[in-house]
């Protein structure tokens, strides 16, 4: 483990290889599963307030499933996610013109409609944060849909870390990053 600040940091991070190949998975992630992006409390008033200038990016079953339950629900264990189309792709999920499955929300990010890039649970994907009184929990969440995603870091020669150091950086600043580096780096 790797200590820094209030965070621990698990080696997997370090470790394993990882580079998203969306030519192999198609972008399973974003409809994988039976819930949306999981969102923190304080990302919930920006969905509200970025969700009408998103809302054209949409497909017409994301647009009626945002319009009918809202940007996002609380879910039976207390938490926050984006609302999903029939309990499988994210509501903000759009397919381009290969099939693979993008963010809406960053698409308007990209075309300079919105200042939020896109939950922060998405861009870190595949690391996942659990977050308790004192301290943050920074795992690796191995999900078989991403098996493309760690060979091709590894042929790559990408580690985790390195793959998302922007989101990295945008969610604990970038000397936090820097200090991750650098613990990794020295010799053990």
């Amino acid at each position: 483990m790797i200590i820094i600040d209030n965070t621990i940091i698990s080696d997997d991070i370090a470790e394993k290889f990882f580079v998203c190949n969306l030519n192999k998975c198609k972008g399973a992630c974003c409809v994988a599963g039976d819930l949306g992006a999981p969102l923190s409390e304080e990302e919930l008033s920006i969905i509200e307030d970025i969700t009408d200038k998103v809302l054209p990016y949409l497909s017409e079953d994301g647009k009626k499933a945002i319009l009918e339950n809202g940007s996002y629900i609380h879910d039976q264990e207390g938490d926050f996610s984006t609302t999903t189309i029939g309990n499988k792709e994210c509501a903000f999920a759009i397919y381009d013109e290969k099939g693979i499955l993008k963010c809406g929300i960053e698409k308007a990010y990209m075309d300079g409609k919105i200042e939020f890039q896109k939950p922060i649970s998405c861009h870190l994907y595949p690391i996942r944060i659990t977050k308790y009184d004192h301290y943050d929990a920074i795992n690796y969440d191995r999900w078989e849909i991403c098996a493309p995603a760690c060979s091709h870091g590894k042929e790559l020669g990408v580690p985790l870390y390195k793959f998302l150091k922007n989101p990295l950086e945008r969610k604990y600043g970038k000397d936090w990053y820097q200090e991750l580096v650098l613990k990794i780096d020295q010799p053990k």
